[in-house]
């Protein structure tokens, strides 16, 4: 392999790496949506 090729695959590899994390951090540090209490709370009248 050569040079060329070796940095265009690291260059690759990390930049999906470092989108999978920065994704996974969005996930797991989101503020979680505010839910009804019960289900009368779900009743339109």
């Amino acid at each position: 392999m050569n040079s060329s090729a070796l940095t265009l695959m690291v260059f690759a590899m990390g930049t999906v790496t470092l989108l999978t994390g920065y994704f996974f951090y969005r996930v797991l540090t989101a503020k979680p949506k505010p839910e009804p209490d019960s289900y009368t709370d779900d009743d339109e009248d």
